[in-house]
């Protein structure tokens, strides 16, 4: 289950800052064409996991910085299971985001990394330890 900033249209309201947003909506588009999945957003902190889902994928192979998040999201949409959003409030401030603008450039680098090794794996064309 995800809690998107994106579906309640509050996202900017919240404090987003501009480039965040922009990046944030570029790359989930990219990344529902190159999954083959629809997701309002990837991003988002907030998430919960069941435990057949854990049990399932090996995240023990992933990424220790921000791309987990989303290397976790093609697993488990790898896998075939359902993921489910819901609205949950934005609120921007200083001590919210730790994630700079160059940890974000590696970020959305990252995302797009993970996207092509799910096309490309989902397709036969390439081999990874995620899946």
């Amino acid at each position: 289950m995800l809690g998107s900033r994106i579906l309640g249209k509050g996202a900017l309201k919240g404090g987003m800052p501009m480039y965040k947003y922009i990046a944030n909506r570029f790359l989930t588009l990219v990344q529902n064409l190159l999954i083959n999945y629809k997701l309002s957003e990837y991003h988002t902190g907030y998430r919960s996991f069941n435990k057949e889902v854990l049990e399932k994928i090996n995240f023990n192979t992933n990424d220790d910085d921000f791309i987990f998040d989303n290397e976790m999201l093609s697993q488990i949409i790898y896998a075939g299971f359902d993921i489910g959003e819901i609205t949950c409030p934005t609120k921007y401030f200083k001590e919210a985001s730790s994630i700079n603008f160059k940890r974000s450039m590696k970020y959305g680098l990252g995302v797009l990394r993970v996207s092509l090794v799910h096309f490309l794996s989902k397709k036969g064309l390439a081999k990874s330890k995620l899946y």
